[in-house]
Order: structure tokens, then sequence, then C-alpha cells
């Protein structure tokens, strides 16, 4: 009776498996990913950290982080921390760095645009001030106006920028930015 050989090609099923399934690389890369969302979770100050939907286990593992002293403790802790992250909701953590992430283009947004209406007053003087009453009827026309000329003379001496700071500040206050 002759032996018979294995199968030298893998059959269609076993090629098809290998396909789906990551590579090892691949494997590394995503614990290494997981990992990075662990330590960027672990410098967050605790306020911050509320904010997101941790297991108990994790947030426990987090507070543990800063008791570990020696490198190497440090680097074992954070492949568990990495295993513990793998068990939490990971969609609902990304969509609250998302919303952390919008809300602080808003902010850079607002900055933004009260970068322009400073240069804006600074530069075109009572016309813009009357624009920007005319959608800020709250604001304080007097202290607004004498800060703009104060940067103004700042601006014609060369001298250090200090009533131009103090008006995006005073615009920041009226705006409640």
């Amino acid at each position: 009776m002759r032996k018979q050989r294995p199968d030298t090609f893998p059959s269609t099923n076993e090629s098809e498996e290998q396909e789906e399934r990551p590579s090892k690389s691949q494997l590394k890369r995503e614990m290494h990913a997981l990992q990075a969302l662990g330590e960027t979770l672990i410098a967050m100050r605790p306020a911050e950290r509320a904010r997101f939907p941790l297991s108990d286990d994790m947030l426990r593992a987090i507070e543990e982080t800063s008791r570990i002293r020696s490198h190497e403790g440090r680097r074992r802790h954070m492949q568990y921390v990495g295993k513990l992250i793998r068990k939490e909701d990971l969609t609902a953590i990304q969509a609250v760095f998302d919303s952390i992430d919008q809300e602080q283009e808003q902010r850079d947004h607002a900055f933004h645009r009260l970068e322009k209406w400073r240069e804006r007053l600074i530069d075109e003087g009572d016309a813009a001030v009357d624009l920007f009453m005319a959608e800020h009827p709250d604001a304080d026309r007097q202290t607004l106006r004498q800060l703009i000329r104060n940067a103004q003379r700042e601006r014609e001496q060369n001298k250090p920028p200090t009533s131009s700071r103090k008006l995006f500040k005073h615009l920041r206050e009226t705006l409640a930015l």
C-alpha cells in the first residue's frame, strides 16, 4: 500500500482563511496603537478622562500607572493597558475624542474671528466699532474705543502690543469665549 502524500498546496478554503486573518505585523501595529491610546488617556487630567466611557478595571490600571517607577515595569504595564483597552468600547472612546477635537476646532475658529475683529477695529477705527456694536449691542463702546486708540498709538510708535492684547481680552470677555 502506498503512502499518501499530504497536499503541498493549501486548499481554497485554507487560503481564504489565511487572507481573512490579519498578519502578525498588523496585529502588532494594532496593539501599539491601543497602547498609544492608553498613554494618551493616562496623560490626560482626571477631569478630561471622566468624559470617556471606561470600565472600572481600566480606570484602576490608569491610576496604577502613576505609582510605577521602573522603566521595564511601566513598559509591561502599558502592554496590560493595551490588553484592557481591547475590551473597551472603542467606538464610544473615539466619539469622545472626536467631540473634543470638534470643540477645540470651534474654539480655534472663535479665536480667529476675534483676532480678525481686533485687527479690523485697529485698522478701520470708528467705522469698524459701529459694525461691531451692531452685531454685539451689549459691548462697552467707550472702553472699546479707548483700547483701539491706545493700540493704534502703540502700533504707530512701534511699541509692544500691550493695548492690542487688552483689546483682544476685552473682546473675548464681551463675547463670553
